[in-house]
């Protein structure tokens, strides 16, 4: 993919080749294990220009911090323009105990390793659901989690199912490292051809040594069974099989796994079923359910989700009508054609259809009786 950007990375060059090279950034942008270390992160934090995003802004806070550390969104598309290629380094040079160094190692590197390209995965008739998940969970990780402090796609949780699915569409032709909101709308987008598949977001924001971290998967469920799809830096909190028999099963998985890194779990978000319609202009409904899940009993807990459950269910029997794609446009009559009177292929036929709109509905009921 031609880029643009600065130092000796010139046209031609790949974001992937170049944040690779970044690997030593996962020591610093990992899980942090002492308060003054992230206070020391934080208050280094500034760059004029871009974004800081606030991490008590619920509503999208899975998008805001990586790890409780603010992190650049890419606003301009790709290929990455030069003013997002220095704001990313600069980014790295402040976070980074050697950051300046590591940069203008990279950056100093004309002819950098070629990265394998994972490939989108295709299924045959026969596979299972169960492994078709695998499949994609393998490729999601495959795509590696991006530590760079730069997410490359700009996702808007108020967009309509449709825009999202484009994104998701440019991530599979891109081959970037993704945050954990991407992951969920690439989810969502390579198990659109499951119908019996239901997809739903599931967020996650717990406490950690005095600071707030968010964190959001994509919920799965298929014949009676739960499990979960996404990415993080923590194998136990993405990918979990299709084997969890209700929601609060799922739940306490990932509570335990946050319990080894000494996070408590303070809330949950759990959204509906989204639409298998890759066409809907439905927006994602990311938060039907909110609990404060530090303030339920056990038993509590358990009734809200088993509550949320029975109203995804019964969305799927409420659910609009999908919109048409632009194949299935194609194949509906003119508004200004009668809807009485479709075109047929030879004359005798329309003929007949227009005697049978004459005599109305019953005689036409007859009338299709008698040929038959």
């Amino acid at each position: 993919m031609p880029v643009s950007c600065c130092g000796a990375l010139g046209p031609g060059s790949s974001p992937r080749r170049s944040v690779s090279g970044l690997a030593g950034v996962r020591a610093c942008l990992g899980q942090p294990s002492a308060s003054d270390g992230l206070k020391m992160l934080r208050s280094s934090f500034s760059l004029e220009g871009v974004e800081e995003r606030d991490e008590e802004q619920e509503d999208d806070g899975e998008d805001q911090r990586d790890g409780g550390i603010p992190f650049i969104i890419n606003r301009g598309g790709l290929p990455v323009n030069p003013e997002t290629w220095e704001q990313m380094w600069h980014h790295v040079t402040r976070i980074h105990p050697d950051g300046g160094a590591l940069g203008r190692r990279i950056r100093g590197t004309s002819d950098l390793p070629k990265i394998p390209v994972p490939s989108v995965p295709t299924f045959p008739a026969s596979i299972s659901v169960p492994h078709r998940l695998e499949a994609i969970q393998r490729y999601i990780r495959d795509l590696q989690y991006n530590h760079t402090g730069t997410q490359f796609f700009e996702i808007k949780k108020s967009r309509p199912l449709t825009a999202l699915m484009d994104i998701a569409k440019e991530m599979t032709r891109e081959s970037l490292p993704i945050k954990c909101l991407e992951a969920v709308i690439l989810g969502i987008y390579l198990t659109n051809s499951m119908p019996n598949v239901e997809r739903f977001p599931l967020s996650f924001k717990t406490q950690f040594s005095g600071s707030h971290f968010r964190h959001i998967v994509l919920g799965v469920h298929s014949g009676g069974r739960f499990g979960a799809l996404g990415i993080s830096r923590r194998q136990d909190l993405m990918y979990k099989p299709l084997e969890f028999r209700t929601l609060s099963d799922l739940l306490q998985e990932f509570q335990a796994a946050y319990r080894g890194y000494w996070h408590t779990l303070c809330k949950v978000k759990i959204g509906h079923y989204v639409s298998h319609d890759p066409h809907s202009v439905e927006q994602i409904e990311w938060k039907h359910s909110v609990l404060d899940v530090d303030k339920l009993s056990n038993e509590e807990l358990r009734k809200e989700l088993e509550r949320h459950t029975r109203d995804m269910r019964l969305k799927i029997g409420k659910a609009a009508p999908p919109s048409p794609s632009r194949d299935r446009r194609k194949d509906v009559g003119s508004p200004l054609r009668n809807p009485g009177s479709p075109m047929r292929k030879n004359i005798q036929s329309d003929r007949r259809s227009s005697v049978e709109k004459r005599a109305g509905p019953a005689a036409d009921l007859n009338g299709y009786q008698i040929r038959v």
